[in-house]
């Protein structure tokens, strides 16, 4: 192989590793979080939005959370100034052992300041939610109200056959 075929190559093996260090230490952390075999649920929210409401009413996470305790399930809120982990509670969140609360330090909901994209993929939509494995977004639902019966078969579909 001659040496300007590999330049393209080198240039994404080097500026790759280089992205994540410019990561804010939230996406560092989630990052981290997904690298292990275990199935990780990352679920964008917010307290306002009335899609994200919805899935909390009925117990519609906390069901879901407890009904899957081999996954583990990230729940970052975005674009909100209210501390999240006090919402959540109110619907049986946080105290189960496979559940993480972080909230996202850029609260702003102006269009010109919001945040937008995450571990360098976009977020353009709350509710939206992403299934990890093995350090590998294997599914993302990008734009509103999740379904749980669709994010259990894609959170099984995601998970290592034994």
């Amino acid at each position: 192989m001659t040496l300007l075929r590999l330049v393209p190559v080198l240039a994404v093996l080097i500026a790759s590793p280089l992205r994540a260090a410019e990561w804010l230490p939230i996406e560092q952390e989630v990052a981290k979080a997904t690298e292990s075999p275990r199935v990780t649920v990352v679920h964008f929210w917010a307290s306002w939005c009335p899609n994200c409401r919805a899935e909390l009413v009925g117990e519609g996470w906390k069901q879901f959370i407890e009904a899957n305790p081999e996954v583990e399930f990230l729940f970052i809120t975005v674009r909100d100034e209210k501390p999240g982990a006090a919402e959540l509670a109110k619907h049986g969140l946080g105290s189960q052992k496979n559940f993480r609360h972080l909230q996202h330090p850029n609260a702003s909901r102006r269009k010109e300041d919001e945040m937008t994209s995450f571990m360098d993929m976009r977020v353009g939509w709350i509710p939206t939610t992403w299934v990890f494995q093995n350090g590998r977004q294997r599914y993302a639902l990008n734009y509103g109200q999740v379904r749980f019966p669709i994010l259990q078969q894609l959170v099984e579909d995601a998970t290592p056959k034994k």
